[in-house]
């Protein structure tokens, strides 16, 4: 499998590094900092979820697990470890390397740089150029798919975004139906950002459409015209 994937990889032109285990894989991460990682769900040593949490202790690169056919367990499990995307197997070699170049491009910096400090409250600052998200004065970490979904909805704050909108901007549009995905990442934005994540007060739901951001700009204004 290991053979299989570096020759198709290398095809392509990226440069591979291998791992036969999951303690050798966290020490290539410390030497070699990938861009991304392939990481299988049975290896010996450690398992494929004991490597994604520790991965995720000391690192945000993005992984994509490659699980059996049918186990919708562990992509479930792997998604909320922190695993970007995930393969199952078997596999084709073109699917492969479109799903490494998608989540590579998630990683990158999300469209146009808006060169401004969006506060959206006395409690949420967002600095997009900078890419740091503050929350009561503390730096909160977003992973980058996390951060290209807060710049999409923010962008659009009072605007319901559609969720085939949303998956084809942040994921990719091969991604637009993986609806699942959306509901995982809009979960850990609440978790990180909102007072309660059960009432949420800034990423607000349209049951069946989408999702949307309030509108803080009108709020603001309206709040200034009163005094």
């Amino acid at each position: 499998m290991i053979h299989f994937i570096r020759l198709n990889l290398e095809h392509d032109g990226f440069e591979v590094y291998d791992a036969a285990s999951g303690t050798e894989a966290l020490e290539k991460l410390r030497d070699v900092l990938p861009d991304l990682i392939l990481l299988d769900v049975m290896m010996p040593d450690l398992d494929g979820f004991e490597t994604l949490r520790l991965i995720r202790e000391i690192s945000n690169v993005p992984v994509i697990m490659l699980t059996a056919k049918g186990e919708e367990d562990d992509r479930v499990r792997g998604l909320e470890l922190g695993a970007d995307d995930y393969v199952t197997k078997p596999f084709s070699p073109r699917e492969l390397v479109s799903r490494v170049r998608a989540v590579l491009r998630r990683t990158e910096a999300p469209g146009t740089p808006v060169h401004e400090v969006i506060e959206v409250d006395d409690r949420l600052k967002i600095d997009f150029d900078r890419r740091e998200v503050w929350v009561e004065g503390q730096l909160v970490k977003l992973r980058p798919t996390e951060f290209r979904l807060l710049y999409h909805l923010v962008q659009n704050a009072g605007w319901v975004v559609p969720h085939e909108q949303l998956l084809a901007k942040v994921w990719g549009y091969e991604y637009r139906d993986e609806t699942h995905y959306l509901r995982l990442y809009i979960n850990y934005l609440r978790q990180k950002l909102e007072k309660d994540p059960s009432d949420p007060q800034y990423i607000l739901t349209e049951r069946g459409v989408g999702y949307r951001f309030v509108d803080f700009r009108r709020k603001r204004e309206s709040a200034s015209h009163q005094e």
